[in-house]
């Protein structure tokens, strides 16, 4: 009778090395190339539009109050601090566009006087947050 001889089971381990390095390679790109969302801070009671469109890429968010508070990253600021708040979120993420998340009980002068300052800061992209239900 002939006898087999078996090979060594420890030549049939998988060198895990390379995926592990692949993994915290992935892992690193999805960091840097992923654009964090500022938030304004607090919550406002949005008008309701019927032409209001779904903007995934509204990156600086500026939200007026009832009050007249206008909140920029998660802190109150003034009216005329708008434009260098906005020129400095707008340095960090050039591509990024400006929503406006205004109050429905917010004065429009105070809305005006912040998308100037909004567009005296550099971006020409800017929105008014609205709910899309259409609703009154």
């Amino acid at each position: 009778m002939a006898r087999r001889h078996r090979g060594n089971d420890d030549d049939a381990q998988i060198d895990l090395t390379p995926m592990l390095d692949m993994s915290f390679i992935l892992l690193i790109f999805f960091i840097v190339t992923t654009s964090f969302v500022k938030e304004a801070g607090i919550d406002v009671s949005r008008p309701s539009a019927k032409s209001a469109e779904r903007k995934e890429r509204g990156n600086i968010l500026i939200a007026i109050r009832p009050s007249g508070e206008i909140w920029i990253d998660k802190r109150v600021v003034d009216v005329r601090a708008v434009r260098a708040n906005v020129e400095r979120l707008h340095a960090e993420n050039p591509e990024g566009s400006v929503v406006i998340l205004a109050d429905k009980a917010s004065q429009t002068g105070i809305l005006v006087e912040v998308m100037d300052q909004v567009r005296l800061g550099g971006v020409q992209n800017v929105s008014i947050a609205a709910d899309q239900n259409g609703g009154g």
